[in-house]
C-alpha cells in the first residue's frame, strides 16, 4: 500500500483524463507517457524538496495525446494581467474514459448542451489565459425587446415620449407574439429573498443589480422565486420556489461522513478514488490506525510519515494539527471528547514562490434528479505565509507554513492583501495556470483531472444527500427545489496530481476583508480578487437557475401566429439585461460526461433501494420490518440464509453503527442508517457471489434486486389496471374452459405479459 501524498504521478492503472484546452481534441489513445519529464524555466515555481531546477511530472508525457486533425491549444499570455481579462477556463471537451480502464480524456465534445454559441468571438478567445479553455457563452434567453426596451431607448433621446415612442408601442401591440414571448415575464421580474444571505449579501446584491432582478432584503409575505440562505436549509415555511441550499448538505460533507463515503467508493473502485488521502476515523479506529502505521513502518523502515488531524466539526483551520507518531499525546488526549479524522499529510506539494498553496474551486450542484454539476472556470489560490519546509519535529507547529487556510494566514504578519490577481497571499487560480503553462506544464490535463475529481466526489456524496432530501421534502409534499454552491479545497502535488482536501457546504462568499486601522479598530476593505471570482459565480448561478427562462421559451413556443409584417425573432433572443452580461463562468460537466462515470453510481442505486423500503415519509432510518420486507421482496433468503440470519445481520450492524455516536439527524432513534444498510448490502453481495471482485458482486446483487422488484411491481400493475379478460375471451384464445359458474358472474383470469414473465424468470438460478 502506498500512502497518499507520496506523488505516484500518473499511476499504472488509474483513470487518467486528458487535458482541457481551448481547442477541440479527440480522446487520446492510452499511453504511458514520458516518465520523468522536466519542466524547464520554472524559476519561482518549485515542488517541495526541490530546487529551482523544475517541476518533475511523473508519467505526464504528451506521447499519448494525438488529437485527430485538430490544432493544438493556444498558450499565449497576452492580456492575462490586465483588468477584465477572462479567468482561466475549463476546456473539458470530450472525456472519453474506457470502462474501468486507464485512459486520457480529450476535449472534443465540450460543447455544453444548450450553453454554447455557434462559435467563439475571436477577440474574446484571444483574451483567454494560456491553457485555459474558454467557457461557452450564455444561451441567449427568449423574449423580444418589447415595450420596456423601446421605452429605454426613448429615455435616452429627447423625444422619447413623442410620436416615435407611441409608434413603437403600437407596433408591439399589433404583434402579440412579440409581447407575449418575454415582455410580461421581464416586467414582473425574478424575485429574490436575501434576508438570510448573511456574509454573501454584498456579492448577491451586486449580482442582482447586474441582472436587474428584484431583491427583498427583509423577506416578503408573498412567495419569492429564489431564497438565498447563507448557512443551511432550515425553513419549513417555504413551499415553492428555489433555495440555494440542500437539506443535509452540511452533515453530508463533514469530515467523518466524507471520509466514510470516499472509503466506500475506494473499496469498490480503488484506482478511481486514489485522489483522497487515506483516512482513519477517531476515536473508533484509533487501534486500527496504530496497527496499520506500525505494519507499514515495519515493511518500509525508511518511511517517515506525517499525519494531519482534523476535528470533524471544525472549520477555518480550527483545531487542526500535525503529528509524526500515532502515540502523540495530543492525539490520545483530545479525540475522546472531539471526534476527528486523521489523514496522511501531503509532504511534497507544488510550490509557487517557495510557498505552499491550495485551490478553492466553486462547484454548482444544480439538481440531484437528474444529477447536474457545473464547475467555475476560475477559483482562488490561497497561500501560506512562510516558506515551506518538509515537516519535522521542530516545525510541526508552524501553521503559517503547513496550513493554507485563509482564516489562519490572515493573522500572519507576512500576509499580503493585493489588488492584483497574480500577486499576494490570495490570487486567482487562472493566474497560477498561466504561470504553469508558460513554463511548459500540461494544464489541460490538470483541468481534466480536477473535473474528474469533482464528478467522482459528487457521485460519492449524492446517496446520503438523497436520503436527507426525501426526509425534508418527501415526494408529494409541497416544497422548494434546491441547488447549492460548494467549495472544493484541492492541493496540487509536485507532479500536478490534484488531491482533495475537503468539501465545504458553505464556502465564504465575502468580497471584502477586515483591516485594522488602530488597535481594536477595524474596517471592511474591498478585495478585488474575491469580488472578481465570487460575484461571477453567484451571478451566473442565478442565471442558470432563472425560473422565468423556461417560462419565456414555453410562452414563445405557444404564442399565436405572428401578424403579417412582424419581425421574426429567434426564440433565444437575449433580453436587455442579459445582452450586457459576459459569458457564463460555469461549465456543465455532468450529465455531459455521464456515460464516462455512470458505472461508478452503484451506491446511488443501493440508496434507491434503501429509500424505497423506508416506509415512513420523513425518516432516514430503516426499521427491522422494512429490512425484512426488502429481503423478502428481493427473495434473498434461502436455506443457507434464513430470516433468522437476516435479523441477526440487521441487529449486529445497526447496533455497531448506532454506538458510534455519529452526529445524525436521527441519531437518538433506533434503526439502520444508509451507511449501515450499504455495509449490510455488501455483506449480502459477498455471500451470494463469492468468486467476483467486490464491485461486480455489488452490481450483480443490485441488478438481481431491481429485476425482482420490477417483477413484483409488474404484478401489482397487472392487477391494479384490471388487465384481465372475461371467461369467453379466454376460451376464444384457446384456454381450457373453467368450471361452471352461476349465471351473471364473469370469471376473470390474470394474463401475464410476456415481458413480465421474462422478468420473473430472469436470474432464477440465483434465487
Amino acid at each position: 500500500m502506498e500512502p497518499a501524498g507520496t506523488g505516484t504521478g500518473k499511476g499504472a492503472e488509474g483513470t487518467q483524463l486528458a487535458g482541457m484546452g481551448t481547442d477541440t481534441m479527440e480522446p487520446a489513445e492510452l499511453g504511458t507517457g514520458t516518465e520523468g519529464t522536466e519542466l524547464t524555466g520554472t524559476e519561482g515555481i518549485e515542488p517541495a524538496g526541490m530546487g529551482t531546477e523544475g517541476i518533475e511530472q511523473a508519467g505526464m508525457g504528451t506521447e499519448a495525446m494525438e488529437p485527430a486533425g485538430l490544432e493544438p491549444a493556444r498558450l499565449g499570455t497576452a492580456g492575462t494581467e490586465t483588468e477584465g481579462t477572462e479567468p482561466a477556463g475549463m476546456g473539458t471537451e470530450g472525456i472519453e474514459p474506457a470502462r474501468l480502464e486507464p485512459v486520457r480524456l480529450g476535449i472534443a465534445e465540450m460543447e455544453s448542451a444548450g450553453l454554447e454559441p455557434a462559435e467563439m468571438e475571436p477577440a474574446r478567445e484571444a483574451e483567454e489565459p494560456p491553457g485555459s479553455p474558454a467557457l461557452p457563452a450564455e444561451v441567449p434567453q427568449g423574449g423580444p425587446p418589447g415595450r420596456e426596451r423601446e421605452q429605454e431607448r426613448g429615455r435616452r433621446g429627447a423625444g422619447a415620449q413623442g410620436s416615435a415612442g407611441r409608434a413603437a408601442r403600437g407596433r408591439a401591440r399589433r404583434a402579440p407574439g412579440r409581447r407575449s414571448g418575454g415582455e410580461s415575464a421581464r416586467r414582473s421580474g425574478v424575485t429574490v429573498d436575501s434576508s438570510k444571505a448573511k456574509t454573501s449579501l454584498e456579492a448577491l446584491k451586486i449580482s442582482l443589480r447586474q441582472l436587474r432582478w428584484k431583491e427583498f432584503p427583509f423577506g416578503r409575505r408573498l412567495p419569492c422565486d429564489i431564497y438565498w440562505h447563507g448557512v443551511s436549509f432550515h425553513d419549513s415555511n417555504i413551499f415553492s420556489g428555489q433555495v440555494n441550499k440542500f437539506p443535509g448538505m452540511t452533515e453530508t460533507v463533514r469530515k467523518i461522513t466524507l471520509s466514510r463515503a470516499m472509503r466506500t467508493m475506494r473499496d469498490l473502485f480503488p484506482l478511481e478514488y486514489n485522489f483522497y488521502p487515506r483516512s482513519w476515523i477517531l476515536p473508533e479506529e484509533l487501534p486500527l490506525f496504530v496497527a496499520e502505521v506500525r505494519t507499514m513502518k515495519d515493511s518500509n523502515p525508511s518511511w517517515k510519515p506525517t499525519f494531519i488531524v482534523k476535528p470533524d466539526g471544525g472549520c477555518q483551520g480550527d483545531g487542526i494539527y500535525l503529528i509524526k507518531d500515532p502515540s502523540d499525546i495530543r492525539l490520545t488526549g483530545s479525540i475522546q471528547s472531539r471526534p476527528a479524522v486523521v489523514q496522511e499529510y501531503i509532504c511534497k506539494p507544488l510550490l509557487v514562490d517557495k510557498l505552499k498553496f491550495d485551490i478553492r474551486l466553486y462547484v454548482l450542484l444544480k439538481s440531484l434528479e437528474p444529477l447536474e454539476i457545473y464547475i467555475a472556470k476560475d477559483g482562488l489560490s490561497r497561500f501560506c505565509t512562510e516558506p515551506y519546509q518538509e515537516p519535522t519535529l521542530k516545525n510541526l507547529h508552524q501553521v503559517f507554513m503547513h496550513l493554507t487556510n485563509y482564516s489562519l494566514n490572515i493573522h500572519s504578519g507576512n500576509f499580503i492583501h493585493s489588488a492584483s490577481a497574480n500577486t499576494g497571499s490570495k490570487r486567482t487560480f487562472s493566474s497560477i495556470l498561466c504561470r504553469l503553462s508558460s513554463r511548459g506544464a500540461d494544464v489541460k490535463k490538470l483541468w481534466s483531472d480536477i473535473i474528474s475529481l469533482v464528478i467522482k466526489t459528487i457521485i460519492a456524496l449524492t446517496p446520503e444527500l438523497k436520503v436527507y432530501y426525501q426526509s425534508d421534502i418527501p415526494a408529494g409534499k409541497p416544497g422548494p427545489t434546491c441547488f447549492q454552491i460548494l467549495g472544493f479545497d484541492i492541493l496540487l502535488m509536485k507532479d500536478l496530481k490534484p488531491v482533495l482536501l475537503e468539501v465545504n457546504a458553505n464556502p465564504s462568499m465575502r468580497i471584502e476583508h477586515e483591516q485594522e486601522l488602530s488597535p481594536g479598530v477595524f474596517e471592511n476593505v474591498p478585495s478585488p480578487v474575491d469580488e472578481k471570482v465570487k460575484v461571477a459565480v453567484i451571478r451566473d448561478t442565478l442565471r442558470l437557475m432563472d425560473p422565468q427562462k423556461k417560462k419565456r421559451k414555453d410562452t414563445q413556443c405557444q404564442s399565436p401566429e405572428r401578424a403579417p409584417g412582424a419581425i421574426e425573432e429567434p426564440l433565444d433572443a437575449v433580453p436587455g439585461p442579459e445582452a450586457a452580461l459576459p459569458s457564463l463562468c460555469l461549465k456543465q460537466v455532468f450529465p455531459k460526461y455521464a456515460r464516462h462515470f455512470s458505472y461508478l453510481r452503484l451506491v446511488d442505486r443501493v440508496a434507491a433501494l434503501f429509500i424505497r423500503f423506508l416506509g415512513v415519509k420523513g425518516t432516514t432510518k430503516l426499521g427491522p420490518t422494512g429490512f425484512r420486507t426488502f429481503i423478502r421482496n428481493c427473495k434473498l433468503s434461502n436455506s443457507n440464509f434464513s430470516m433468522a440470519a437476516v435479523d441477526i445481520l440487521y441487529i449486529d450492524i445497526t447496533r455497531r453503527w448506532n454506538s458510534m455516536g455519529i452526529d445524525h439527524k436521527e441519531s437518538g432513534t433506533p434503526g439502520m442508517c444508509l451507511q449501515a444498510f450499504v455495509e449490510a448490502f455488501f455483506c449480502l453481495a459477498q455471500k451470494k457471489y463469492k468468486a467476483l471482485p467486490l464491485h461486480k458482486q455489488v452490481l450483480s446483487l443490485i441488478e438481481l434486486c431491481e429485476c425482482r422488484l420490477a417483477a413484483v411491481h409488474g404484478k401489482r400493475l397487472v392487477w391494479g389496471c384490471g388487465l384481465a379478460q372475461p371467461r369467453g375471451a379466454l376460451r376464444a384464445s384457446g384456454s381450457a374452459p373453467g368450471p361452471a359458474r352461476p349465471h351473471g358472474h364473469q370469471v376473470l383470469r390474470l394474463q401475464k405479459p410476456a415481458q413480465l414473465r421474462a422478468l420473473m424468470c430472469r436470474d432464477r438460478t440465483g434465487s
